[in-house]
């Protein structure tokens, strides 16, 4: 059963977090490279053990697949005396991302209130 596991996790190393080998120079960065695809294999395992519970028909592919669509975004917008109004948006959902984010028990983030941002470098 261990032996099933273990192939299940290298299939979801290899799919669906797109991990390849990268042959690296350096031990550390070695290290560094499996802690981060080991942090990517816990949150997806963590994202099915969700799932079980709240959308059972969902694999965590299919959910970061309709999570993609969701983007971040800065809008700037120029103003008369030189500097700039910054936006930063997030898309509105679609209904069934909404709907995943509801039985996921997720939130975005508030939309933040709009920053006048002066581009010029302070002198000095």
């Amino acid at each position: 059963m261990q032996l099933c596991h273990v192939e299940e996790a290298f299939r979801t190393l290899k799919g669906d977090l797109g991990l390849r080998p990268i042959y690296h120079q350096k031990a550390e960065r070695i290290e560094a490279h499996l802690f981060v695809a080991f942090l990517a294999y816990s949150l997806a395992i963590t994202l099915r053990q969700q799932l079980r519970g709240h959308a059972a028909g969902l694999t965590p592919r299919a959910v970061l697949e309709k999570l993609a669509t969701l983007q971040m975004l800065d809008v700037i917008v120029p103003t008369t005396d030189g500097r700039e109004l910054l936006l930063v948006r997030h898309t509105e959902p679609s209904t069934d991302v909404a709907l995943l984010l509801d039985k996921l028990d997720l939130k975005l983030p508030p939309q933040p209130p709009p920053r006048i941002v002066d581009p010029t470098p302070p002198a000095m």
